[in-house]
């Protein structure tokens, strides 16, 4: 991979910044950066990169600092957290660690493929969040049970929020502000529907993008179902519960969320 890509962006012309979250992923994270950087190349945006390691035990940061010192000139950046905090707050974390306009989370065990990215990726800028959404057909993986899971998941979510977003648990790309302002209350699985509902609530601008395909995470199998994530999910639907009655109760009832229409999706 060449390291001839610009780095001379100012703090205020770097259009997002990704987030690369790494827990046990040794057998993945170095792809997941190299394959997030050629999706970011080919849509021609400018970037950084923040990788946060979650105090993982393998072999995971030595990956990085090799790889990093084998590619100085990239603007990938390595924090290595003293403690295990979590998918949730890594991702408050990552936000203020950046410095791009934008902001978007990706997995370290690289489930996403560079086509997938690049449909994404060109959808930065056309909305305060863009939100990615899975064709649960072309899941591959992913058992009848979890899938009946994540759309009942939805249902849940929309039928408490009063909103018809088609997936909440995608990873969307945001204004960093946003999430630094508006971050989430809640942890585990969920803090993603609790970050998204609580824009929605502000009056974000939206729009809604299919993903070219989707694949189940590569590094094990899924903790979704462990009880403490399990509790985790449900700390977020009561947030939104509560959001919802308040916004009943006391919201601006002038403040509405738009959706921006998204042609491509036809």
């Amino acid at each position: 991979m060449k390291d001839s890509r610009a780095l001379n962006n100012t703090d205020d012309e770097t259009d997002i910044t990704i987030l690369i979250t790494c827990y046990n992923e040794e057998s993945y994270i170095v792809d997941t950066i190299e394959n997030v950087i050629s999706a970011l190349d080919e849509v021609g945006v400018t970037y950084d990169i923040v990788v946060i390691d979650d105090l993982s035990s393998d072999n995971s940061v030595r990956r990085i600092e090799e790889y990093l010192r084998d590619h100085p000139r990239l603007p990938v950046h390595l924090h290595v957290n003293e403690r295990n905090r979590g998918l949730a707050n890594n991702y408050v974390d990552g936000a203020f660690l950046g410095k791009g306009k934008y902001y978007r989370l990706c997995c370290g065990d690289d489930p996403e493929t560079r086509e997938s990215l690049v449909h994404v990726f060109r959808n930065i800028g056309k909305a305060d969040m863009i939100l990615p959404y899975q064709d649960q057909k072309a899941v591959a993986g992913k058992s009848g049970g979890r899938k009946m899971l994540s759309r009942t998941f939805t249902f849940l979510i929309n039928t408490l929020s009063g909103y018809k977003i088609k997936y909440y648990n995608g990873s969307a790309i945001q204004l960093r502000y946003n999430v630094m302002r508006w971050h989430p209350n809640s942890f585990g699985f969920g803090f993603q529907a609790d970050m998204v509902t609580r824009l929605l609530d502000e009056g974000v601008t939206y729009m809604q993008v299919r993903t070219l395909e989707a694949i189940d995470r590569k590094g094990g199998d899924s903790s979704a179902l462990k009880i403490r994530n399990i509790l985790s999910v449900w700390h977020s639907i009561l947030e939104i519960l509560i959001r919802r009655v308040r916004r009943c109760l006391y919201g601006d009832r002038s403040v509405r969320a738009r959706e921006i229409p998204n042609s491509n999706d036809d």
